[in-house]
């Protein structure tokens, strides 16, 4: 069985995305020295294996930032998640 794996660049942006709707910044994460930078290309590998992207899409074109979590079914969640309870 062969993984798929999305576009990395849709997926880039769309890891960002759900990130600055939850108020991060994953580069000021990094600068800070909360997010190492293999754990946010992790993230992003992560972003590119799930199956729910058009849902994510729809939620991110619904969202006002400041959101509590992250979409639902993300496989990112629990890392934004502690990142949003240290920010």
């Amino acid at each position: 069985m062969t993984l798929h794996l999305g576009d990395p660049e849709r997926h880039f942006f769309l890891t960002r995305s759900v990130a600055r709707m939850m108020g991060l910044s994953l580069s000021e994460e990094m600068q800070r020295g909360q997010l190492a930078a293999s754990t946010y290309a992790g993230m992003v590998t992560c972003c590119r294996g799930c199956a729910l992207v058009e849902a994510c899409e729809e939620w991110l074109s619904r969202q006002v930032p400041g959101q509590a979590s992250a979409p639902p079914g993300c496989c990112n969640a629990k890392v934004l998640t502690q990142l949003r309870q240290t920010h």
